[in-house]
This record gives C-alpha cells, structure tokens and sequence, in this order.
C-alpha cells in the first residue's frame, strides 16, 4: 500500500458562525475583500471574500482565451502556497458527461479498499463544501477558512489580475488534501482539460468520459474541436484511459495522446469491457460491467447508478484502478464491490419526495438529458413524465428541447435563481413551441414550477427537475428546507 511520511491534521470543526454568504451579484456596492486576508476570522467571512472574485461559472459571456483562463497565474498562486500538488498521487478525470459519477465510484472503491481519498468536484448542489470531501466527509468549516485565509494572505502579488473562484477552490482542494496526507486525490476537471487549472497536477492517470456537445462558447462548435480541448490535460509518460468515443472523437484524443507522448486505452476496444441489462429480486433493474486485463479481472460487477450511461462511467473507473496497481494500490475484489455498492451521488436519479415522486437530476446537456430519459424508462415505473426544465445560455438548448419533446409528457420551464446564465422560461417556451406540439407551461420561480408540476400528476405520475445543477440543487433544498419545516 502506498505510504506517506506526511503528518495528518486533525480536522477542526466549528460553527459556521452564521448564514451562508452569497453570490455577489453584478452591480453591488459591497466593498470588495480582495487581498484582506485580517477580514477572513470565520467560514461567513471566508465565502465573502471568495465571491468577490471572478466566477466563470455565473458570468454570462466569457472569453475563453489564454489570458482569461490562465495556468501559469494557478501555477503561480500553487508556488506561493508551497506546491502541495506535488505532494500529491492524483488522479484526473475529464470528459463532458460522467464525471462526477465516475469520479464518486472511483473513490467509494478505494475509501473500501483501504486508502484514504480526497475527492475534488464540481459544482456542488447546496453547500460549497460538497466540492472538497476526503473519504466522503465535506471540509470543515474552520479548516476552509484557515485555507482561505492562507491563500488571501499571498494574492496580493497577482496585483490587478487576482486568481479565480475556480483557481481558488482548487487550490483549496490541493493544500487541504496535502495537509491531511491523503493516500490519492481524486480530481474532476471543471470545464475543458487544456486550460482548466486542474490540469496543472502531474496525475498517475487520465480518465475521459464520453465527449459531447456542451460549453460550445468556450470549447467550439464540433466535437473535434471539444476533443480536443478535452485531451489537452493528456500528459507525457502519463497513461490515459477513455470510454467508448464518436469515431471522430476518438481520432482526435489518439492523434493528441500520440503528439505528447501519452499512452491511451479505450474501454470495449484496448480494454476488455462489457455490460449488460438485468433485473432481479434483490436489486431490481440494474447494469453489470466485465472489464478484464492483464493485472485485473471484474467480473459482473453491479452498477450502483441508474443507467445505461453509468455502466460506462462504471467501466472507466475500474480501468483507472487497474492503471494504478503499478504505483502500488491493491484492490481486493469483495472490497471493490462493496465501494462500488456505497457509491453516493446526490443530484443524479435522486429522489427528494414521495407523494407525489420527485427526482432531480444535474443533465446539462442533449446526450444527458437523452440518457436520462432512456435510464427513467428503463428503471422506473410510471404512467407520465412531467419534466420541470430549466438550463444555461451556454448550453446546446434545442438540442436538450428536442430530447425533452421525445421523453417528456408534459413540460415546465423555468429558471434557477442562482445562475445569472439561465434562459429565461419565456425563451424556452418559445423554442419549444418552434420544436413540438407538446404541452408546456412556465414558471418564474422553481417553487411555482413544482407547484405547477404537483398539481399535474397523479399516483403513478412522476416529475424529474432536470437541466442544470443549479436547478437541481435548488429543487433539493427546496424539499430538505420543506422536511425540516414539517417537523418542527
């Protein structure tokens, strides 16, 4: 087992101290906290002062350039904080849909097998915390603070070009992990691979998830031109395993992997993999997934995630802890199966009520929304399908309204509140009128939308709030704050 010589802290946890602070929206006169690191004394203070710096996230139009999204300023703001990426074994995960999934298997295996896993995601449903977790518990609150705090302390020297809120969290991410020892980190790339601040981590391997249209105002309008981008967190001597791509794809990661000298493997071509449908009394409508090599041999493994889409995400993983026995993790199959069983993923298929059924989920684009639709067809009875919608202007839209026309029967667009991107229900009520005859109704508010939706639907009915984590998120909260008000 791969051993570290590091001390681990003990992890501190106190009080938020008060109410989450929010988002600063565009216009505010609040007096900005850059640089005052004094001003960071608890985890209140600590988000004031992380939302006062530049978003992409939240912008609405943002150029994706070299000066925009910058690795040298993450290389540099890493150096002053002591480098700890390089304290680190890592794993990266990049790809348009599967990530986070694939990333929440890969870790749920090796926290069973023994090790302990950092895992760094994004973006997080409720709590920003979600994003920074070791062995599935979230940071705590002072120990973000502390971090922040130490990163303050230095952004002075980035002058009127500070670092990013992503910069940030990832750099986050990358001391809390170093300062708590951890056996591997686990990290999700947040948009592209080529300059994503993730990608500045030398990884024992790269995993890529299937590849599809999506931030096409950033990565370009092809899926060439995505691959691309995807593949630029391709590393020399650094092994590189895919899931099945578009043939186009697919040339496009091997001519890169081939430029810089990295060794690529795709699952079901390079690698052994299979899957397949079943149903039994124990788990129900389920996938299995075969993936064998040379060091490793799973066999007719459970998806812990609904979906044919998982049983790839699920086969991804398994390659990457195959990619890993040379560095000297071990992983006993019943310890792998166990970890894949207690996979936690909330945002995905999650159902947040009962009467009448609500499950939310974070698909964001035309291939997502597609494959849940088809996973909700394949593992759960219902009479109708009302979908609450609601997406980002960066998004492919028609081609998401076009899978929501063949899946949905009844739709409700509305926005998220919290994503200054979102399209307003208006707009998408007017491109869905363009594209189907379905019925369609809207709503400003995502509260008015499920009161809408709930109004609906019978017993056997069932709504889906899907389009974006933002939306998402909020639908969760929205019946956790509703739960926790009913027992009072």
């Amino acid at each position: 087992m791969p051993t570290s010589t590091r001390t681990r802290k003990s992890t501190r946890s106190t009080s938020a101290g008060s109410a989450a602070a929010k988002p600063r929206r565009g216009g505010s006169t609040r007096t900005s906290t850059i640089g005052n690191a004094a001003g960071i004394t608890n985890y209140t203070t600590a988000l004031k002062w992380l939302y006062d710096h530049v978003d992409h996230e939240r912008l609405r139009l943002v150029k994706y350039d070299g000066k925009t999204f910058n690795l040298s300023r993450m290389k540099r703001l890493l150096s002053l904080v002591g480098n700890p990426h390089e304290q680190l074994n890592a794993v990266q995960v990049v790809g348009t849909k599967g990530k986070g999934s694939t990333c929440a298997m890969l870790a749920s295996m090796m926290k069973h097998c023994g090790y302990t896993v950092g895992l760094y995601s994004s973006p997080h449903l409720i709590d920003l915390r979600e994003r920074i977790t070791i062995n599935g518990e979230m940071i705590s609150y002072a120990d973000t603070a502390d971090i922040f705090r130490q990163i303050a302390k230095v952004e002075k020297a980035f002058g009127a070009n500070p670092p990013t809120f992503f910069e940030i969290m990832t750099c986050a991410a990358l001391m809390y992990f170093a300062e708590q020892a951890v056996d591997i980190a686990v990290l999700e790339t947040g948009l592209g691979g080529r300059l994503d601040c993730v990608t500045v981590v030398d990884p024992l391997v790269v995993g890529v998830t299937q590849i599809s249209l999506d931030h096409m105002n950033f990565l370009g309008d092809s899926l060439p031109e995505i691959a691309r981008e995807k593949a630029g967190a391709f590393k020399p001597d650094t092994p590189a395993v895919s899931v099945e791509q578009d043939a186009e794809v697919a040339s496009v990661l091997g001519d890169v992997a081939q430029d810089v000298g990295a060794s690529l493997q795709f699952n079901g071509n390079d690698i052994d993999f299979s899957y397949r449908f079943e149903a039994n009394r124990e788990l129900g409508p389920h996938t299995r997934v075969c993936l064998t090599t040379e060091k490793s041999r799973f066999e007719h493994l459970p998806v812990p995630l609904r979906g044919e889409h998982q049983a790839l995400n699920c086969g991804l993983a398994l390659a990457i802890l195959d990619k890993l026995k040379p560095h000297g993790y071990q992983f006993a199959e019943e310890q792998v199966i166990e970890g894949l069983a207690a996979t936690e993923l909330p945002g995905r298929m999650e159902q947040v009520h009962s009467q009448p059924r609500v499950l939310i989920d974070g698909a964001h684009n035309a291939a997502s929304i597609q494959a849940l639709i088809r996973a909700l067809g394949a593992h759960i009875q219902y009479d109708s399908l009302v979908l609450v919608f609601g997406c980002g202007q960066d998004k492919d839209i028609n081609g998401m309204l076009k899978q929501i026309a063949l899946g949905a029967d009844k739709v409700i667009f509305t926005r998220a509140k919290s994503n200054p991107r979102a399209v307003e229900p208006d707009d998408l009520m007017s491109r869905f009128a363009n594209l189907s005859g379905k019925m369609a109704q809207k709503a400003d508010k995502l509260d008015d939308a499920l009161r809408l939706a709930a109004r609906a639907v019978s017993r056997e009915d069932l709504i889906m709030v899907t389009g974006s984590f933002y939306l998402a998120g909020e639908a969760r909260k929205f019946f956790i704050d509703a739960a926790n008000r009913k027992r009072r």
